[in-house]
């Protein structure tokens, strides 16, 4: 039971649906063995060394094509249309890293990481995930023609939206300005591929309603010589997950909250999309 717990997780669906996953692949794999006998009877007339030679090759590449049509009876399509095109693209090595930035402000962050991989074939920013309905990240993102999607606190906690990543062919998540707490089930499924960047050196003023002026006050109140970014990999808590990268800029003497947001600003912008490369390039 463990492991079907994990499963669920990994691709982001119920219980009912994971057991029409399931039957989908049974199903599937039983069509594509019987199509391949007919076929190769046809051809061979006897099962011979030759028979047994070729049943694989063809065994193989019949399978997707049967899982296919069997999931349009169960309802699956969408899973198994994103779920095949995730195993072709690591067996080809073809299909870019398709990237899903959550936002829910002005989006500043989220242009300068859009345009720094819009050249690229290897990294895809192929969603722009946003929970404040006319925030200035959907106009970069409808100028840019990327799709979007506007989501509601309830379904976020208890869903993470998993299944809409998995059919958008999500790989990895950034958040670039994101202002609720991502929930365990996303955390889960998305393991080791969702990142944050804070406004300020964690572990120092992090937390819950830390964020953008809130960390600028603070720094400034407490008399801090320094600030700077940290990105961090995300976790179940606001903040916590292991550090990846930091960069420091000096505070002076009468800088002011918005003095220490620009020079942090200019830091998100030179640091975070490159970071976001190396990660994915390993």
């Amino acid at each position: 039971m463990k492991g079907i717990s994990k499963l669920q997780g990994k691709w982001g669906v119920g219980a009912g649906q994971f057991w029409l996953i399931i039957l989908t692949f049974a199903l599937g794999g039983s069509l594509s063995g019987r199509v391949t006998s007919f076929l190769l009877k046809l051809l061979f007339l006897e099962k011979n060394w030759a028979f047994w030679l070729v049943y694989p090759l063809f065994l193989t590449i019949l399978w997707p094509f049967s899982v296919i049509f069997i999931s349009f009876f169960t309802g699956q399509f969408r899973f198994f249309k994103g779920y095949l095109g995730r195993v072709a693209g690591k067996l080809f090595g073809s299909a870019p890293i398709h990237v899903a930035i959550f936002a829910s402000g002005a989006g500043s962050n989220a242009r300068k990481i859009i345009e720094y991989f819009e050249n690229s074939s290897r990294v895809k920013v192929s969603l722009i995930v946003c929970n404040v309905p006319g925030a200035g990240v959907l106009d970069i993102a409808k100028e840019k023609g990327i799709p979007t999607l506007l989501i509601n606190k309830s379904e976020f906690v208890s869903t993470g939206y998993v299944q809409s990543l998995r059919n958008a062919e999500i790989n990895f998540i950034v958040l670039a300005g994101f202002l609720w707490k991502v929930p365990e089930v996303l955390v889960r499924s998305y393991k080791d591929a969702i990142i944050n960047i804070h406004p300020a050196l964690l572990p120092k003023y992090g937390g819950k309603g830390m964020y953008g002026a809130h960390v600028h006050e603070a720094v400034i109140a407490a008399g801090e010589k320094t600030s700077g970014i940290t990105i961090h990999w995300v976790n179940e808590h606001y903040d916590e997950g292991a550090i990846i990268f930091q960069a420091t800029c000096s505070i002076e003497p009468g800088d002011t909250p918005t003095d220490l947001a620009n020079k942090i600003h200019a830091l998100e912008h030179a640091h975070f999309a490159p970071t976001i490369e190396k990660l994915l390039m390993k």
